[in-house]
């Protein structure tokens, strides 16, 4: 006998929707560091890309987060770079390796990842798969097949993100 209900994950996900050229997104970074606060490890936050064509460097910028998640420094590189939105308007790709030296990550690494692009895939699939399910602009959340747009407003969008969350650790603890 087979149970087709669907599979719920271990802890509830967040998807954040996001691009490092954003002014929005920088502005969202203190949303996201009291969920990481508040849950710790019972809620997984994921970085998903979603680079506007308006920002020249945001691709690269998306490539280079995914070179520090194989480091093993992904959000501290994503606060760090979002925290310098200004620098990386002006310096572009040079400041990604800068920011990654300055972390203690191997900038040559990240430098010859950005020319190889052994992460354009990632940041493709991460966008199509946003545009497939109507993300338009960033930071855009996703808990729970709920989509919250966080680029006209972050007014209101942590407690509601904090609802859901509460409501799913609820329920897994009466599975």
């Amino acid at each position: 006998m087979s149970d087709s209900s669907p599979v719920r994950p271990a802890v509830p996900v967040l998807d954040v929707w996001c691009e490092l050229q954003c002014p929005d997104c920088r502005g969202a970074l203190d949303d996201v560091r009291a969920l990481r606060a508040r849950y710790g490890d019972r809620l997984e936050l994921r970085l998903r890309h979603f680079p506007l064509e308006k920002h020249k460097h945001a691709f690269a910028a998306a490539q280079a987060a995914e070179e520090a998640a194989e480091q093993g420094k992904a959000w501290e590189y994503v606060e760090a770079v979002l925290g310098r939105v200004e620098e990386l308007d002006r310096k572009g790709e040079p400041f990604l390796v800068e920011v990654a030296g300055e972390l203690g990550l191997d900038a040559e690494e990240f430098d010859t990842a950005l020319i190889d692009g052994r992460h354009i895939l990632i940041v493709d699939a991460d966008q199509a798969e946003g545009k497939a399910i109507g993300v338009t602009g960033t930071p855009t959340y996703v808990v729970d097949g709920e989509r919250l747009d966080g680029g006209k407003s972050q007014e209101g969008l942590r407690e509601r993100i904090e609802e859901i969350v509460d409501r799913l650790l609820a329920a897994g603890q009466d599975a």
